[in-house]
């Protein structure tokens, strides 16, 4: 989704960006120099309520995977936002970027879940899976571990 653009005015990169809730009606790109790899290329700025322009985010310069196309990407973050927002911008200096914006998607800290509805799930790892060991639970979560005659609400000495 297109939610901006900067284009060479006076030498420098201006630009804007809005959505529904955020809106930056004036922004700048300023390059940055330096020689260390991992620097950004850009530095993002906007101005203030008191006109300053102060550093809201960066860009680093990625290569596409599927076409090898150049293109920059990073964040804008501030304080007065409840989240980063992750941007891309496609084009050149000369011709001008579009600022591209795409929801993150979720990382799946664990093996594989088939979700059937929003309320229930099938886990597809064996049941011995991860060095855990066996489960002490059956299929309908009743304990069945080493002492299964002995309550789970019964004291236990240590």
């Amino acid at each position: 989704m297109n939610i901006g653009e900067f284009n060479l005015k006076n030498g420098r990169l201006l630009g804007w960006i809005a959505t529904h809730t955020i809106d930056l009606p004036r922004l700048g790109l300023r390059s940055v120099e330096s020689e260390n790899d991992q620097a950004p290329v850009y530095e993002i700025l906007a101005q203030n309520v008191s006109n300053r322009w102060v550093q809201i985010g960066a860009l680093w310069e990625a290569t596409s995977n599927k076409t090898g196309e150049i293109f920059l990407q990073g964040n804008i973050d501030d304080p007065s936002m409840p989240e980063p927002l992750p941007i891309a911008l496609f084009g050149t200096r000369e011709e001008g970027f579009n600022v591209a914006w795409r929801r993150p998607k979720r990382r799946d800290d664990f093996a594989p879940v088939t979700r059937s509805n929003g309320d229930s799930y099938r886990d597809e790892r064996p049941r011995s899976a991860g060095g855990m060991g066996e489960s002490t639970a059956d299929d309908s979560g009743e304990y069945v571990g080493p002492d299964a005659t002995q309550k789970l609400d019964d004291e236990i000495p240590f």
